[in-house]
């Protein structure tokens, strides 16, 4: 069964499973930037980003330049990290025209088998709970299998392919669970 969880440490030994399984390539929706992956290996810093992570979905939070508020959430099933997924609760310039408010990233072992078509069902819940409605989701024109993923989200709660812009396919997809047209 797939669900979302906040990261843990105590998932960790799941979680470098995964980061090693993506084998240096971007995972999008983790919180994970480039170079981190090695200074993430100590525990106790792994342990301050995982905190950090937590606190990303305060409005108080004192974010980096051209960070927003996120709920950063691990995708679990049957209890091994399978993937990530962020859900950002505004958007900056740059995240309007790629990233939108969620990004995910399934590892390759396991695509192919629904998983992404069910944590963005669980995330749109999510955002739909903090009061985004539509949510923006993006994919690269080429990344076929997320365009079918986020299409298959489209046609079960409503929404539209806005346009193509400069290779990113941006959709807004409804939040709401509902009917098209319902209350």
């Amino acid at each position: 069964m797939i669900e979302l969880v906040r990261p843990s440490v105590d998932l960790a030994p799941s979680w470098w499973a995964l980061v090693d399984a993506f084998d240096g390539a971007t995972i999008h929706g983790s919180g994970l930037r480039p170079g981190d992956s090695e200074r993430l290996r100590d525990p106790a810093v792994l342990g301050e980003w995982v905190d950090w992570l937590g606190r990303m979905e305060r409005s108080d939070e004192e974010l980096p330049e051209g960070r927003v508020p996120s709920s950063y959430r691990w995708v679990l099933d049957d209890g091994r990290v399978v993937g990530t997924i962020a859900i950002r609760h505004a958007l900056t310039p740059s995240l309007l025209a790629e990233g939108g408010h969620i990004g995910y990233a399934v590892g390759p072992g396991d695509r192919g088998r629904g998983v992404a078509s069910s944590a963005l069902s669980l995330a749109l819940d999510l955002a739909h709970r903090r009061g985004t409605d539509p949510a923006l989701v993006t994919c690269d024109v080429d990344n076929l299998a997320s365009a079918r993923t986020i299409e298959r989200a489209v046609r079960a709660r409503g929404g539209f392919l806005e346009d193509v812009r400069d290779g990113i396919r941006r959709y807004w997809v409804r939040t709401d669970s509902g009917p098209v047209g319902g209350a």
